[in-house]
């Protein structure tokens, strides 16, 4: 399991003086990508092949508060991907100095090709560094059906 320790800062912190949701979303965000960025999934490759990342959702489950005055540590796992690399999910455990998990988090989301605006399969490269991921255990394979489970579309005016 990949993990990235954070300080807690200040801007990390709300009205109520424990970790910010805000914050939760850009830790998970940093370790995924510090994860990739450290397989070769980095700006200069991404650039290269025209693609970039995409989230359709995150979701957030809190167990405990956590304060500022302790680092953090925040885990990375692949939790699923679809055949073609298009589609991946990622979990992410929150866990405070003394190892306790205080939060998890899942995402959803697919790569897009930064020119057409359409989403794409990952490139072969690509494709092979995925097989190197730490898988979460209950890893499985994601088609399309997967990114429409919760059922939300949305609605015009």
């Amino acid at each position: 399991m990949f993990l990235k320790e954070f300080e807690i800062r200040w801007s990390d912190i709300d009205a109520n003086r424990h970790l910010a949701n805000s914050a939760y979303i850009n830790y998970s965000a940093h370790a995924r990508m510090s994860y990739l960025e450290q397989m070769g999934f980095n700006q200069r490759t991404m650039a290269q092949h025209q693609i970039g990342p995409v989230v359709f959702y995150e979701h957030i489950y809190y167990f405990k508060e956590v304060f500022i005055g302790k680092p953090i540590k925040v885990s990375t796992e692949l939790k699923g991907m679809s055949e073609d690399g298009m589609f991946f999910e990622f979990q992410h455990d929150f866990y405070d100095a003394d190892g306790k998990n205080f939060a998890h988090s899942e995402m959803m989301g697919a790569w897009i090709d930064l020119k057409a605006r359409k989403l794409r399969s990952l490139p072969k490269a690509f494709l092979e560094l995925v097989e190197t991921i730490d898988k979460a255990d209950d890893f499985k394979e994601l088609t399309k059906e997967d990114t429409r489970k919760f059922k939300k579309l949305p609605k015009n005016l």
